[in-house]
């Protein structure tokens, strides 16, 4: 019964080879499939770690979500190549912006997220069973996309924290994913909380992912991701008027940074 089995598991395991093999629809799909059930596995092993080492919900589970994502990258075979870490370094709060292409953006985060910072996320986040239990207990600010007054007054209390707890905030300023290999136009959220918190903003882009994974060509294979942290920019004496320029700003030098990451002519 027993060697039944064996040759029953074995022989589907060749089949799916088989498939993956001359099916990139099939290679995709079992890799996204093993993506998710990875992440759903891995963020209940990490609550239950977050939850016995401190309790609750604190900006510092990061550190525990960190080391559990920090694995998935041997599963896929992605290689991450990274340039400007010291950064971050920087005393006090900062905003952080970066691009966002895929649901595989959370291995770039965590390979470089500094200590002490959180993200904005949209509220829908919370309702993805483990994945939104461990994202809550790492203190993930949750906005409402779909109420611009909502998103105002949790981006000034987060204003306020940040300060307060003497935190870093990671936003993605598009607002959505992007797997183009270029960005959409960004959203001003980010900079007006630099600007109203007084503190400096620090870019970092990851090259473009469509030489391994995009979803409308069902490509998904092994890869190398280059990440810059680029300079921080003060925002010491502006004000709300000079947040579009700020924006733009910060546009215009990551498009260049990630055309330049990507081997694109700008």
């Amino acid at each position: 019964m027993e060697l039944g089995w064996l040759l029953w598991g074995t022989a589907v395991l060749l089949l799916l080879h088989v498939l993956m093999e001359l099916s990139p629809s099939v290679n995709f799909a079992l890799r996204i499939g093993f993506y998710c059930l990875l992440c759903l596995v891995s963020s209940a092993l990490a609550a239950a770690a977050c939850l016995l080492v401190n309790g609750g919900r604190t900006v510092k589970n990061m550190r525990i979500i960190r080391a559990f994502v920090r694995t998935f990258k041997y599963f896929f075979g992605l290689r991450f190549e990274v340039k400007g870490l010291e950064n971050f370094e920087v005393e006090g709060p900062a905003v952080i912006v970066s691009n966002h292409q895929s649901i595989l953006d959370m291995m770039g985060l965590m390979e470089v997220l500094p200590d002490n910072c959180v993200q904005v996320g949209k509220k829908e986040l919370m309702y993805t069973g483990t994945v939104g239990l461990i994202i809550y207990l790492g203190g993930v600010i949750f906005i409402n996309r779909k109420s611009t007054s909502s998103a105002k007054m949790v981006m000034a209390e987060v204003a306020k924290t940040m300060v307060a707890e003497n935190v870093k905030v990671w936003v993605y300023p598009e607002g959505t994913r992007n797997c183009t290999g270029d960005f959409l136009p960004f959203k001003k959220g980010a900079f007006h909380l630099a600007v109203q918190a007084q503190v400096p903003v620090i870019p970092v882009v990851y090259s473009s992912f469509t030489t391994f994974y995009n979803p409308k060509t069902k490509l998904f294979t092994s890869g190398k991701i280059k990440v810059e942290i680029l300079p921080p920019i003060e925002t010491k004496g502006l004000t709300s008027d000079d947040v579009s320029n700020l924006t733009d700003r910060c546009f215009s030098t990551m498009r260049e940074t990630l055309f330049r990451l990507s081997g694109r002519p700008s």
